[in-house]
């Protein structure tokens, strides 16, 4: 009975999907077009990236027996979509496989999980806050535009906490679709299903490329995408699960999928947090099944193609909004509870939360990176010294 996964933990992996592929996808086709994309090699990248997060997602989460979710960067294709402008594909190419192999070599060598042992949990804590922060606020903004259908999933959420906890985002999104439905707010017609063919594209290495893009790329992604997503295995009291590993296996996956268009596949922040918190299941030995789900879901949408960017599409962004907001209070609480938890921490943690939360990003790199920086230059000063383990 507990060797297959529950509702709970399929209803977050859809929903950790949902999450992560409306709030993104239009993105990777805008890097896509920025380098000179048809429509074909568009899909193919899809098809790099979701087959690249689905196999690391299960195979990761059914070794470690963790809910270790990945995703592709997000940053990173936002990156791309304004810098690959001046390049042939091919020299974007190089320049992902350049990145990866820096990826790699950060997990082979350690030095990635070196750095992370030397930042105080509380700070972490307060990074990860702040990134969940818009999408607690973004629920309540969504309400404002569509009062009947978030105000009743809100109302759906909370009965369900008392009633079915272990359900309760399973319900929410149900519910979600069905209302949108009924009031006329699924753009069906968008919906068009066909299969992915992925493209070859050979490398070509320039200079500029490699450094105007590969460096840049590698710098996202390690600082905006790994950083939160050990923050959220912290977080979620996954402290067992090695960290260099990881980033080793997404590195080489990366690698390998770059001809393809996949451009880079990093540990998930957002999405994973949907997977390691209460709402995934009661039992947080048994949560991994949730990723493992989300997983399977990043396959069927690479098998699939674009056409599955369309049912996604269809969904409107106040249903998105809610069910992610709704998803991550939870996590968003406990992180906020760990990041004031200890006094000698507790203002470090604060200015970390608040340059995370703003958005701020200097030189290409996201908040989350920058709010660590603030903290741990402010608990230098106040505290005299960083804390070298986390604890």
């Amino acid at each position: 009975m507990h060797a297959l996964p529950s509702p709970s933990h399929l209803g977050a992996g859809l929903v950790a999907v949902l999450v992560g592929f409306t709030s993104s996808a239009a993105i990777i086709f805008q890097a896509a077009a920025a380098a000179g994309a048809d429509a074909a090699q568009a899909s193919s990248w899809l098809w790099a990236l979701c087959l690249g997060c689905g196999l690391t997602s299960i195979g990761l989460s059914l070794y470690y027996r963790a809910p270790l979710l990945t995703a592709w960067s997000t940053p990173g294709a936002a990156l791309l979509a304004g810098s690959l402008g001046s390049f042939s594909m091919a020299e974007a190419v190089g320049a992902f496989l350049f990145s990866a192999a820096l990826i790699t070599l950060s997990g082979v060598t350690g030095l990635f999980a070196r750095l992370m042992q030397r930042i105080p949990q509380a700070l972490a804590a307060a990074m990860l806050a702040g990134v969940l922060l818009r999408f607690g606020l973004d629920l309540f903004v969504a309400g404002g535009n569509q009062p009947l259908l978030v105000g009743s999933l809100f109302a759906a959420y909370l009965l369900s906490k008392r009633l079915l906890p272990r359900y309760a985002i399973l319900v929410v999104l149900l519910l979600g679709i069905l209302l949108a439905g009924w009031l006329d707010l699924l753009q069906l017609q968008r919906i068009e299903l066909s299969l992915a063919r992925p493209q070859f594209i050979a490398p070509a290495f320039s200079w500029a490329a490699l450094i105007g893009v590969g460096i840049p790329l590698f710098v996202v992604t390690m600082a905006s995408q790994n950083l939160p997503g050990v923050a959220v295995l912290r977080g979620a009291g996954y402290l067992q699960v090695p960290v260099s590993p990881l980033i080793g296996w997404t590195g080489l996956a990366s690698l390998l999928l770059a001809p393809f268009g996949g451009f880079a596949i990093n540990l998930a922040a957002i999405t994973a947090a949907i997977c390691a918190g209460p709402e995934a299941g009661p039992e947080p030995q048994r949560r991994y099944w949730a990723a493992v789900c989300a997983g399977g879901c990043y396959l069927l949408i690479g098998l699939c193609g674009a056409g599955v960017a369309s049912l996604f599409a269809a969904f409107p962004e106040a249903l998105v909004l809610a069910i992610a907001g709704l998803a991550l209070l939870v996590t968003l609480s406990n992180s906020l509870a760990g990041a004031l938890q200890d006094v000698s921490q507790r203002e470090p943690a604060l200015i970390t939360f608040l340059v995370t939360a703003s958005g701020v990003s200097l030189l290409g790199v996201g908040a989350a990176f920058w709010g660590l920086v603030a903290g741990a230059l402010a608990s230098a000063v106040l505290n005299g010294r960083l804390n070298r383990r986390v604890g």
